[in-house]
């Protein structure tokens, strides 16, 4: 059981909302839509590839190395050319959709509306996000949760994106609270963990993968429900 704090804050995305598999069933249907199974052959190495293209550009974005408006086309526009699609215009109309699609699909990590059900009744609970702010009010309101929550900052309203210490600076700043009366749940160890760690705040290290580390962190989960135990 760990010590009582007032505030809880979560990461979204591959902490409550499946990422990844959203993700996926976003572009699969955008697959299909553009007829492009031929082209790729194989949707699923597709979106393998667009992960990890994804994943390094939007390093880029959260470092203000990229822009918003850039990052939307280019990371579909390098991953159809992966497999030999140089077509500028596609690229930009998947990136549109795929924002429009996205946030519908509304899969959630095992146990998350229970979770949340249970620790709102003690805790006030927000979420801290470098996802783009309309697209993720769009998620959790489609998947059921954004209720759960009594704020929701992003890294465009504050400037600042995890691990930075901004971010975490103006969420507490808006809410008056110190880092010793709040705690982080999220799955990025640098991003979420050691940025709420070195800010001040304990954290949970959602690692349902079990990715080993050897960073000190506050506690580590396997599932959701086990922040009922704990919490």
């Amino acid at each position: 059981m760990l010590k009582k704090y007032r505030h809880i804050f979560f990461d979204l995305d591959n902490t409550l909302w499946d990422y990844n598999r959203n993700s996926s069933d976003a572009i699969t249907d955008l697959v299909k839509k553009y007829k492009l199974e031929e082209k790729i052959g194989n949707t699923e190495e597709f979106i393998k590839v667009y992960q990890e293209i994804n994943t390094d550009l939007w390093d880029q974005y959260r470092k203000g190395i990229l822009e918003k408006e850039i990052l939307r086309t280019e990371r579909f526009f390098v991953a159809l050319g992966k497999f030999g699609i140089q077509d500028f215009n596609l690229a930009e109309k998947i990136g549109i959709e795929y924002l429009d699609i996205s946030p519908t699909k509304t899969t959630l990590f095992d146990h998350a509306s229970d979770v949340l059900e249970y620790l709102r009744r003690n805790y006030k609970l927000s979420i801290i996000s470098n996802g783009f702010t309309d697209i993720q009010y769009k998620k959790m309101k489609n998947a059921g949760i954004l209720g759960y929550f009594e704020n929701v900052f992003t890294s465009e309203k504050a400037g600042s994106s995890k691990p930075s210490p901004g971010i975490f600076r103006y969420a507490l700043d808006h809410i008056s609270a110190a880092p010793q009366e709040c705690i982080m749940v999220g799955d990025e160890l640098e991003i979420d963990i050691i940025g709420a760690r070195d800010f001040g705040m304990d954290q949970v290290y959602f690692n349902p993968s079990g990715k080993p580390h050897n960073e000190k962190i506050t506690c580590e989960i396997a599932t959701l429900d086990e922040l009922i135990k704990i919490l």
